[in-house]
């Protein structure tokens, strides 16, 4: 089951945002290994910065998952957040 304001959380929240980049990351990893091995012979460091990276955006996911936005939490005092009425 959703929660019930998903699509708040979607478009605002930090740990999403920090998750697709992390995503990003993980897509993009093996295909410039794959180039950048074509062109150089030890691409170790390529390889260990994207997973740092990666690693780094995911931490950062999950500490940002656990503080308020509030935008997408509401108030500290148990206030549901507000709905977007565009659609």
């Amino acid at each position: 089951m959703l929660v019930r304001n998903w699509r708040a959380i979607l478009q605002r929240a930090w740990s999403v945002r920090l998750m697709v980049l992390a995503l990003i990351f993980i897509i993009l990893e093996p295909i410039y290994t794959f180039v950048a091995a074509t062109w150089v012979a030890k691409n170790i460091y390529i390889q260990l910065g994207m997973s740092i990276v990666t690693g780094l955006l995911a931490v950062a996911a999950i500490i940002a998952r656990i503080f308020v936005q509030q935008k997408v939490s509401g108030d500290l005092n148990g206030k549901p957040p507000q709905e977007d009425q565009t659609n």
